[in-house]
């Protein structure tokens, strides 16, 4: 029998393999609303001591209630979206 977990998101890849998350954080910054995302399969003990690679995209809400994600394009955009992610989960992760 297979866990469902509420904090699982499911994207899928430029394949069309479906790719499984796990949702650290929601921010808001800037009048948009971002998601930060970690790929699911990555063992507990690395999740909990250190983050290696996170997934941030800009959710955009569309008619009808549908959310969907987008990839940020820009730089500097996606930076002030990571240290804001960074000093908000310094207690929790342990970012080089």
């Amino acid at each position: 029998m297979t866990e469902e977990r509420d904090d699982v998101v499911v994207l899928v890849d430029e394949d069309g393999e479906e790719v499984e998350f796990e949702h650290l954080d929601t921010i808001e910054m800037n009048n948009n609303e971002y998601v930060v995302l970690l790929p699911v399969g990555q063992d507990e003990e690395e999740i909990e001591e250190d983050v290696d690679e996170v997934v941030i995209l800009k959710v955009e809400h569309g008619d009808g209630g549908e959310d969907s994600f987008i990839n940020v394009e820009d730089d500097q955009e996606l930076n002030l979206v990571f240290e804001e992610f960074k000093s908000r989960m310094e207690q929790e992760y342990d970012f080089d």
